[in-house]
């Protein structure tokens, strides 16, 4: 790809997924969001096809993605080195969750359509990057099992306190994370009863309750 098609495509994407956001309150992560941003973004159906060629999934990863961004921009004036590892993963994670919480009903709606079944490992995997993302960010450098553990647990946690982030607020979310990261910490302790396979499955279940508010 060159440079000037790099270009359009990243000008693209942005303009795409801003209206997605404005318009996702009314029509969730859907296809019909995708047509409504395209035309909202002034996209033609097939340049909508460049920049987000599997729909609504490619435009909810985006929006992950966005959020992912937002959330390392927020920490950029922290020098992780300076503060515990506990600190960091606290630091990290609630950063995370008020950049995804700033966009309201559209993050709202996007839990609602990640808890679908059909949608389970498409938000594992979402989570599982962005638990990737927060890791290195504090410094993590593990190359052993330590570092699937360390994110397994990371996304696992990552889900229910976005539910309760949402729902309950930012102090119900920080005291949820405070009982948590103690078993980021301790993860040999109980990695033995977490399994890979439940991680979706999890994460649908969570983010189901954000979207009904349960």
């Amino acid at each position: 790809m060159s440079t000037l098609e790099a270009d359009w495509t990243e000008a693209a994407e942005d303009r795409l997924l801003e209206a997605a956001v404005r318009l996702a309150p009314q029509f969730g992560w859907t296809g019909r969001l995708v047509a409504r941003a395209a035309t909202a973004a002034g996209l033609s159906e097939g340049e909508a096809m460049l920049v987000a060629p599997g729909g609504a999934r490619d435009l909810a990863a985006l929006f992950c993605r966005r959020h992912d961004r937002a959330a390392l921009t927020a920490l950029a004036d922290i020098d992780p080195a300076k503060l515990k590892v506990r600190a960091r993963i606290a630091r990290a994670a609630e950063a995370r969750l008020e950049a995804a919480a700033a966009d309201g009903e559209a993050t709202r709606r996007w839990a609602g359509q990640l808890a679908l079944p059909h949608n389970a490992a498409l938000a594992a995997r979402l989570l599982w990057t962005t638990a990737d993302l927060l890791w290195r960010w504090a410094g993590d450098r593990a190359t052993d099992e330590n570092h699937y553990s360390k994110r397994l647990i990371l996304a696992g946690i990552l889900a229910p306190a976005l539910a309760i982030r949402l729902n309950a607020g930012p102090d119900a979310a920080r005291d949820y994370l405070a009982t948590q990261i103690d078993r980021v910490m301790a993860y040999e302790r109980f990695k033995a009863n977490i399994r890979p396979a439940d991680l979706a499955h999890n994460v649908a279940a969570t983010l189901g309750r954000a979207r009904y508010g349960a």
